[in-house]
């Protein structure tokens, strides 16, 4: 059975925080969209895709800065996640493969299908990514490098509207370890003993180990709809 109502601290960045409050909100709960991480591109860097058989999106961030600055979409995706996987859809690429799980689970799956890659397999992302593709490819032999083309940074962690979150919320969702590097800062400046963390997986909750909070929690997957499955267990 449900719960009761809760808010939930939204501290992904935007845009994806406003789809996560959506979702909230249709399970019943009162979303607070306050990110503690912006995300800024970075000077854009040339786009080479000479010998690319394939991208590599693990993140919907990733699949509209390549989008944004490159107006190739007739080249083969792989995406983690259906999230992803929508935001490559959405950007206008119509050959997209998703692999439910993490960076590992999507290497396995591009490494499942790396005979019809004639070619090395590009990764547009993060400054800082999540996790290593280009290293667990060449664990299978895929070739594969790395495009920079986004860094997240840390809000500013003094703003009124963080210190009125720490105060309401309920529940605070996490969904990367730097974004649970920028929670464990906010919670330092702006204590809530108790505030229940959720975190996208056991990684995320990591930075978090030592944080002054009520509980925490990780979905047995690293998937939005099994992070939003922990909202109504019991602590």
């Amino acid at each position: 059975m449900p719960g009761r109502p809760l808010h939930v601290w939204i501290t992904r960045a935007q845009p994806g925080a406003e789809a996560t409050a959506g979702r909230v909100r249709a399970l019943g709960h009162t979303p607070i969209v306050v990110p503690l991480l912006e995300v800024r591109p970075v000077q854009t860097p040339e786009i080479d895709l000479g010998g690319v058989a394939a991208l590599a999106f693990t993140s919907a961030n990733g699949a509209r800065a390549f989008a944004q600055v490159c107006p190739r979409r007739d080249i083969v995706v792989f995406a983690v996640g259906q999230a992803t996987a929508r935001a490559a859809r959405q950007a206008g690429f119509s050959r997209v493969f998703s692999t439910d799980g993490d960076v590992t689970a999507l290497a396995q799956g591009i490494a499942a299908r790396r005979g019809e890659l004639q070619g090395e397999l590009l990764h547009p992302g993060a400054e800082e990514p999540a996790g290593d593709l280009v290293g667990a490819l060449a664990e299978w032999n895929v070739p594969a490098r790395r495009l920079v083309l986004y860094a997240s940074e840390t809000a500013d962690l003094a703003d009124p509207a963080v210190a009125e979150a720490a105060a309401q919320a309920d529940v605070a969702l996490v969904y990367s370890p730097k974004g649970g590097r920028a929670l464990a800062e906010a919670l330092a400046m702006h204590p809530a003993p108790r505030l229940r963390v959720l975190g996208l997986s056991r990684a995320v909750l990591e930075p978090l180990a030592d944080a002054a909070v009520a509980g925490r929690a990780f979905a047995p997957l690293p998937l939005e709809a099994a992070l939003l499955n922990l909202l109504d267990r019991e602590p």
